[in-house]
């Protein structure tokens, strides 16, 4: 078999909903309903599911970010998601994501009365499952289809490292190796988007503008203190640390008696 193709049936998506909706829309709409499955963000009674548009961006290398922003948007105008801002911080305008599974099956039940509800087993398993995801390897091209036993969960780099830049002033890169491994590890240890905002609260509010505020840095904030960032107690800056200057890490501080 050629290495390009599958040997076997490979979509995603349902044909007749792609024909209904529109290809992109398809695509996007499986997405979204892939990753409402395994979301626990519940409000008004619905699952809900958020990303970026850069986020969205790395999920589909093959769009530009002007294709997945009219792709949404045509996925609003025909009814078929609800987005709202369930966002801790007023200025995170990050979206949040359903499906409106009534008008889904409202609208492809129209001449060809397409309901979801009633579709066979294997159509729904493919409704859980993720785009493919294609792996560029040194001579050859393996294409690769996630289960969502194997998917990774969301991890909202671009979300954590834009608001540390702006509480703390800094211009760190999402997109930095080490910055995302100590992102992922405080992540697979259980800590959410809310975690690291806090901790980016504590330390801003405890080091900026003082000696300390070098330290207001990936390396440091999503490192092996973080826990104990996140649980301390904020009130005034202290200046304690002012005469340790030359120090790199403020962790050789802990067990001082001051």
């Amino acid at each position: 078999m050629n290495k390009y193709l599958f040997d076997e049936y490979p979509l995603v998506i349902l044909p007749q909903l792609a024909e209904k909706i529109g290809l992109n829309e398809a695509i996007m709409l499986q997405q979204i309903n892939y990753w409402l499955q395994k979301s626990d963000k519940i409000r008004d009674g619905k699952k809900w599911t958020y990303n970026s548009y850069a986020e969205w961006g790395k999920q589909f290398p093959f769009w530009s970010i002007t294709t997945i922003r009219r792709t949404l948007k045509s996925l609003e105008k025909q009814e078929l998601i609800i987005t709202g801002n369930f966002n801790k911080y007023k200025f995170d305008k990050t979206k949040w994501y359903t499906i409106d599974v009534s008008n889904l099956n409202r609208r492809c039940a129209q001449n060809e009365q397409m309901d979801i509800s009633k579709l066979n087993n294997s159509d729904v398993s493919n409704l859980d499952r993720p785009i493919p995801d294609t792996t560029d390897t040194s001579s050859e091209t393996t294409t690769e289809t996630y289960s969502p036993a194997k998917a990774e969960p969301h991890v909202p780099y671009s979300e954590i490292v834009e608001y540390l830049n702006q509480k703390a002033s800094t211009g760190y890169k999402a997109t930095t190796k080490k910055t995302q491994q100590l992102v992922k590890a405080r992540f697979n240890e259980g800590f959410n988007l809310d975690d690291f905002k806090k901790v980016i609260d504590n330390k801003t509010m405890e080091w900026k503008n003082t000696d300390m505020a070098k330290f207001l840095r990936p390396e440091t904030l999503f490192g092996t203190k973080f826990e104990s960032y996140l649980n301390q107690k904020v009130g005034a800056k202290s200046n304690r640390y002012n005469h340790f200057e030359g120090e790199d890490d403020p962790s050789v501080y802990d067990n001082l008696p001051f």
